[in-house]
């Protein structure tokens, strides 16, 4: 039987083992992630290991609530400490859940602890860490963990001040317009603000657009994101744009839609002209427990996957705006991963097309792998572009490690049994970890 979380947890031969080796050490680029920018600027510190891990991971609390813990102990007012008692006690119900590994290997990468985390052990776990947090940063974090690049998830309209460089670590924005594509009134009403005008047409508003990405450029942004309840339709043309948009605050949901995609076709070709990389997050189903979501609010463990996903609507998108040589560079995340496969056999037909990391629900250990196999039997395991940690928690950097501990157990099979080369491995797995998402968004 294999040591508890030992050197070698995940790597189930010499040549994964060795792989691991070459890249265990690298610089982490986090290309998508939803950190706090105001933590980094302040250099924010950690009252306990509850804050740390709990006060924004809705991951554990969606494993909490699994297990039967009160809300008051997930979003409720209980302390920090009294909500690590409580993740700790339910803790060991999490075999094979992605928790249970980044757990574990979080209390052994920054607090140098290897006991199994458990109700019985939880106050000695509990004493031993904040005596190693006492003192430790998020500086200290990100220096530990070796981070190069964040890129954190920002409104169209946020202010950007807290974004530049802290230490060995760049902190660039990320534009996401959701909210405007959602014509949330509120984001309207502050865009137009910004803008110093009404946005009393369409051409306004896509000149609004068009100053707050000029503005996340001169911030050093290089990526946008959009997160997606649809995928877009058929561009409806400038006429049938300028139609619903007057009628905007009507629109029927099907109508909403169709000035939605339009609005991304324009954006589209922003990110083109100005070099930028478009991430488009879709096949979710958002906020589907409509009490308790009206209680914890957005983000808090309440989203689920679709049951399907229309990958030809992706196609007649990606075609039009290569027609219109307007198509950036592009990373697709599906949370339903029944349409990973006919991802990756797009990303063959259109060349600035990658398929991004196994995202949210499927960033397990069968869930990464199974997405690498897929990539690598459909596409190009060599032009992958590696880890991301998605992710509002600091300590969340050890998923990086997670990842190349999968990636290098899988080449490495490859290797074993005589299928692919050692030293094009070892390439292969510094491009996959490193170089490859380096050179995807030109650092």
């Amino acid at each position: 039987m294999k040591k508890f979380f030992g050197d070698d947890v995940l790597l189930s031969s010499e040549t994964a083992k060795e792989l691991y080796a070459s890249v265990k050490d690298l610089p982490i680029i986090d290309y998508h992630c939803h950190l706090d920018d105001g933590e980094i600027a302040k250099n924010h510190s950690f009252s306990d290991i509850g804050e740390l891990w709990l006060a924004a991971d809705h991951y554990k609390w969606r494993a909490m609530r699994l297990c039967g813990v009160d809300e008051k102990y997930i979003t409720g007012d209980a302390s920090f400490k009294e909500k690590f008692l409580k993740y700790a006690e339910i803790f060991p119900r999490l075999c094979g859940n992605p928790l249970y590994y980044w757990t574990q290997m979080e209390l052994k990468m920054i607090f140098g602890i290897s006991t199994p985390l458990s109700a019985d052990t939880a106050e000695e776990i509990y004493a031993k860490a904040n005596e190693k947090l006492a003192g430790k940063t998020v500086a200290d974090i990100l220096k530990q963990f070796r981070v190069e690049y964040i890129a954190t998830t920002d409104d169209a309209t946020a202010t950007l001040h807290n974004h530049g460089k802290y230490g060995e670590t760049s902190v660039c924005p990320t534009f996401r317009p959701d909210k405007i594509l959602g014509f949330d009134t509120a984001a309207m009403a502050l865009l137009a603000e910004q803008h110093g005008a009404p946005l009393d047409s369409l051409c306004e508003l896509k000149k609004a657009l068009s100053e707050r990405i000029a503005f996340f450029r001169s911030k050093n942004c290089r990526i946008s994101d959009h997160g997606m309840d649809f995928l877009p339709l058929p561009d409806c043309g400038e006429e049938r744009a300028n139609e619903l948009y007057a009628k905007r605050d009507s629109l029927s949901s099907e109508e909403k839609h169709e000035l939605s995609s339009h609005l991304l076709y324009f954006l589209a070709e922003i990110y083109a002209r100005e070099g930028m990389v478009m991430q488009l997050h879709f096949a979710t189903f958002r906020c589907v427990n409509t009490k308790t979501f009206a209680l914890c609010g957005r983000d808090s463990g309440f989203d689920i996957m679709r049951g399907e996903v229309d990958t030809d609507a992706l196609v007649y998108f990606l075609d039009t705006l290569t027609a219109r040589d307007a198509l950036p560079k592009t990373v697709l995340y599906t949370l339903n991963p029944a349409c990973a496969p006919a991802l990756a056999t797009l990303s063959g037909a259109f060349r600035e097309v990658r398929v991004g990391a196994a995202w949210w629900f499927n960033d397990t250990l069968l869930g990464i792998r199974r997405q690498l196999e897929v990539v690598a039997e459909y596409a190009a395991l060599g032009t992958n572009l590696g880890m991301l940690t998605d992710s509002r928690s600091f300590a969340s950097y050890a998923r990086f490690d997670f990842f190349r501990r999968i990636l290098a157990d899988l080449v490495g099979e490859y290797v074993e049994k005589g299928e692919y080369d050692l030293l094009a491995a070892k390439q292969l797995m510094r491009d996959v970890c490193y170089n490859n998402i380096k050179g995807f968004l030109a650092l």
